[in-house]
């Protein structure tokens, strides 16, 4: 059985971990012809992803592990 102070480190451990991951803000959305596209801003950087894309995004992959290339908005 692991002590408290394991427990402890532990659960800081993941705490950290949550707060250490890129945030994602959907700062569009696009339905058109039944697909999805969403605009999102992932560290200070825009980037169009469909919903397998965007699900990736969330899971924790980075757009550089996706190849993503940002989004140019005129």
């Amino acid at each position: 059985m692991a002590s408290p102070v394991a427990r402890e480190n532990s659960r800081r451990a993941a705490v950290k971990k949550a707060l250490d991951r890129h945030k994602i803000y959907v700062t569009a959305q696009s339905f058109s012809g039944g697909t999805y596209q969403a605009r999102v801003l992932v560290d200070g950087e825009a980037y169009w992803v469909d919903e397998f894309r965007l699900s990736q995004l969330r899971q924790g992959l980075t757009p550089a592990e996706l190849e993503l290339t940002p989004a140019t908005d005129d």
